[in-house]
């Protein structure tokens, strides 16, 4: 999208003659009583809006740009600000009377309120207004505009030049598949599933870039041309034997030779919804900020009965950390739906990012009960068993995973190494020691999995010349990795090998400068090569970082008031060797 931001920190005001339209919008909308001024009139609201649109808070903006805005009807930029708290909060149909009253001047005009009135257009099916639009200037971005018109085309019965646009779209530079996958499916849901399979295979013109939906629809237009082999020998192609619960049930289908419905666009207003939801798939990623998620809000606004857009809203509103939103859009997929447990695992992620573990824990208990038998499920609990240090029931779970994983796949490394952490915590160590191992096999250049078990030979004072090898290959791994850099740090301490710890140690320091772990041990380095002074200096700075535990800051301040040496000898511990670099 190519729009331009204007400054928020300098509303611009326009004639106040569109204050007595609005105002009743906004009492009606928001329950406001009224445009009378506060103390503070416009400047507090709208300070308080700004900040939360910052924040990308868009129910705390919505309210206060409302608010704002019935101080000061007449001031587009307002308006244009509160159309994208609305639309980013999901209330597209409240944005409408706001987009429609805003003016349509160059210097006024807002996308995203383009983009409101044209679905408002479509929604009620006024397709000759949706082009009307257009042709007066609205617009829903580069890519969204051919596309809209040509589904608008679609809408109208006027297939011909609807496929021209199309066509038209397919032409642009970098737009090709763009236009080719809504041609193929505006063909499909005109019942020329010949004519849908030509572009989806290749045959008219190249073969489109797959992607899940694009998949789906092409395994339902082969579906419907009776040639459920095809289909089934399609999705495996793609996907393999994965792909999730809704691909499982569309095998199953196909193998028993039922015919699948072509679904995935019924008709004009789904393919205006699809348009503004390829916009939004595309962008994610590759923005932060309002411009993904509003094609995702109007998505969700023209199809709310399909969950992916209501899963790529959900997600895209947890990577900008609207945890309550996002959990609200993952809430919105039904039981019934093959995308259930999907949309599931998203809200218990939600959850655990707001710290809400508690709940993500009983929300995975109930989930794991209904469905025994994913081990998606089963891990995701242990995982949150593990971040609460209920080590014990996360093995537990992390057992329960494995018995349902099937053939041993490189990508099941994670659960062996994060029950082998759980196992370390309990004492287990030949337990957890075996399932590093197991990790190692299925994928042998982790680096997590390299660095924690030469960690763990390190704590255990064993193994000190396997543990060098296993840490030497995670920092090659990830060089920059601070915790790991310490790593191979401590092992060369371990080994007595202190010059060449020292700058080790010092680099993980730089990389992690507040760790008080990486602190402590660049501490206890600076003492074996004779810089007690730099060595307190450490071991002070480790201490205002708040170690983990009590027993570790006893033990710095041990080491503060008798240094290294007189500690290791209370403790029982080899004292410090002369350094093997000849240091």
């Amino acid at each position: 999208m190519t729009s331009k931001r204007r400054p928020m920190l300098h509303p611009r005001r326009l004639a106040s003659a569109l204050a007595p339209a609005l105002a009743p919008v906004l009492a009606l909308a928001f329950g406001l009583a009224g445009p009378a001024r506060g103390a503070d009139g416009v400047a507090g609201p709208y300070l308080a809006a700004r900040l939360a649109s910052l924040e990308s808070d868009y129910s705390d903006a919505a309210d206060f740009f409302a608010r704002a805005l019935a101080v000061d009807p007449g001031n587009a930029d307002l308006m244009g600000n509160l159309i994208i708290a609305l639309v980013g909060r999901g209330d597209v149909a409240k944005a409408i009377p706001v987009a429609r009253t805003m003016p349509t001047s160059a210097s006024a005009r807002s996308q995203i309120a383009d983009m409101v009135v044209l679905a408002d257009l479509v929604e009620r099916e006024d397709y000759e207004g949706a082009i009307a639009a257009l042709e007066s200037g609205r617009t829903g971005g580069q890519l969204v505009d051919g596309l809209f018109r040509a589904w608008a085309l679609v809408g109208l019965g006027r297939m011909s030049d609807a496929t021209a646009a199309f066509d038209e779209v397919a032409s642009g530079s970098g737009l090709r598949s763009f236009g080719l996958y809504h041609k193929a499916l505006a063909l499909a849901s005109a019942g020329d599933f010949e004519g849908a399979d030509k572009i989806f295979s290749g045959d008219a013109g190249g073969p489109l870039k797959a992607t899940r939906r694009g998949v789906i629809a092409h395994a339902e237009i082969l579906s419907q041309l009776e040639r459920n082999p095809s289909a089934l020998e399609l999705i495996d192609k793609t996907f393999g034997a994965g792909g999730g619960s809704e691909l499982e049930k569309l095998r199953a289908r196909l193998k028993a030779g039922e015919t699948l419905p072509f679904d995935v666009v019924s008709g004009a207003r789904d393919g205006e919804a699809e348009v503004f939801y390829t916009v939004a798939n595309a962008l994610t990623g590759e923005t932060s900020d309002i411009s993904a998620l509003a094609y995702a809000r109007v998505a969700e606004y023209l199809a709310p009965a399909n969950d992916d857009f209501a899963l790529l809203s959900a997600s895209i509103l947890t990577q900008q950390k609207q945890y309550d939103l996002a959990i609200a859009s993952f809430d919105k997929v039904p039981p019934t739906s093959p995308s259930y447990v999907v949309a599931a695992l998203g809200r218990v992620d939600a959850l655990s990012a707001s710290d809400r573990y508690d709940a993500a824990i009983e929300a995975l208990q109930q989930l794991s009960r209904s469905n025994p038998d994913r081990a998606d499920v089963w891990s995701t609990l242990g995982d949150a068993y593990r971040r609460k240090e209920k080590f014990a029931d996360a093995v537990v779970a992390y057992d329960n995973a494995i018995a349902n994983l099937g053939a041993d796949q490189r990508g099941q490394w994670p659960v062996y190494y994060t029950r082998g952490i759980c196992e370390e915590r309990l004492g287990k160590w030949a337990e957890a020691e075996a399932d590093f191992r197991r990790a190692l096999a299925l994928s042998p250049d982790q680096p997590q999995v390299l660095n924690y078990l030469g960690y763990s030979y390190l704590e255990r004072k064993e193994n000190y010349d396997e543990a060098l090898s296993l840490i030497e290959r995670a920092v090659s791994a990830r060089p920059d990795d601070g915790a790991i850099v310490d790593s191979l740090g401590w092992a060369l301490y371990r080994l007595g090998r202190y010059d060449e710890s020292v700058t080790q140690m010092e680099r993980a320091v730089q990389l992690t400068p507040v760790d008080p772990v990486v602190n402590d041990h660049l501490g206890d380095v600076f003492w074996a090569v004779g810089r007690k002074r730099e060595a307190e200096f450490q071991w002070k700075r480790a201490l205002s970082f708040e170690p983990d535990t009590d027993a570790e800051a006893a033990r710095i301040r041990r080491k503060l008031e008798v240094g290294l040496d007189a500690v290791l000898k209370e403790e029982g511990a080899e004292p410090l060797a002369v350094s093997k670099n000849g240091g």
